[in-house]
């Protein structure tokens, strides 16, 4: 595997930082994950708006424009061969004097990697049996809003669910509301209407989850943000969850208790296949 490393394409066993990279040392820096279809990276322009929000957020200085970390990931794409693909975007303040100042810290780190996209069956798509954790994050919490390198919440809310044998997290803020899962932004139907938690409830601002609200409409399906709490989702018609890598996931059970399901789950799925394809075609 060819990765991109500051500037340089190097295999992947030469694609060495510092022990002393502060992404390393603290999680000090920002991450983006995004299908590439086709060979072709998508909603690109999405997540590096993401970047650059986080990396403003973070006071961290993007050593390469937008436009050329484009070049860069096409590059990427074209020499490891891989038009169906996860491309990870990772930055990292890179390296400087000991302990939390980021005096001093002038070199930001960028590695670009690609890896094998999960193999998705349209005829039988995958579906997730989810655990309420027991974890909580901050409502109107900043870093909520940007993906930075530290995620151990996300990390313990999925070994926990694992544990008890569901697939994913089911994240509740300090308030006691849903606000998404561990790698994932939630959705419920409820009364014809599609559901989300608003952001302000602690929730990322997914590149996959603004795509569902596009497409809502689209179906004549009307949508809102609203905080619920997790009896909102048993009596829901249906959930289901949106991730870069497989796109829309159907919740089948919360807590060991079945969930509704939902035709329009499907429909949103078909809508957002159809997407991908006018977008990558």
């Amino acid at each position: 595997m060819i990765v991109f490393l500051n500037g340089q394409f190097v295999p992947e066993e030469q694609a060495l930082l510092s022990v002393f990279d502060r992404g390393f040392l603290y999680g000090d820096g920002l991450f983006e994950t995004l299908r590439v279809f086709n060979g072709r990276p998508f909603r690109w322009a999405q997540y590096l708006e993401r970047l650059h929000r986080g990396a403003e957020l973070l006071r961290l200085r993007l050593p390469f424009s937008a436009e050329e970390l484009r070049l860069h990931a096409d590059e990427l794409i074209r020499r490891n061969q891989m038009p169906e693909s996860v491309l990870r975007l990772s930055v990292s303040r890179g390296l400087g004097p000991r302990g939390y100042s980021i005096k001093e810290t002038e070199q930001p780190s960028v590695v670009m990697s690609l890896h094998p996209a999960p193999v998705v069956d349209p005829r039988h798509p995958p579906q997730w049996r989810l655990l309420t954790s027991s974890l909580r994050v901050a409502a109107n919490d900043p870093l909520a809003t940007i993906k930075t390198c530290n995620k151990l919440p996300q990390i313990l809310a999925r070994a926990e669910a694992e544990e008890h044998g569901a697939d994913e997290a089911l994240l509740l803020n300090t308030d006691g509301e849903v606000v998404e899962a561990a790698s994932s932004n939630l959705f419920w139907i409820e009364k014809g209407t599609l559901c989300t938690p608003p952001l302000e409830d602690g929730a990322l601002p997914g590149i996959t989850r603004a795509l569902a609200l596009e497409l809502g409409p689209t179906l004549d399906l009307p949508t809102k943000e609203k905080s619920a709490r997790p009896e909102t989702l048993h009596q829901a018609d249906g959930v289901f969850l949106t991730l870069s890598t497989l796109g829309i996931v159907e919740a089948t059970s919360l807590d060991g208790k079945p969930l509704a399901r939902s035709s329009w789950v499907a429909r949103l799925q078909a809508a957002y296949q159809r997407t991908i394809l006018e977008e990558t075609s």
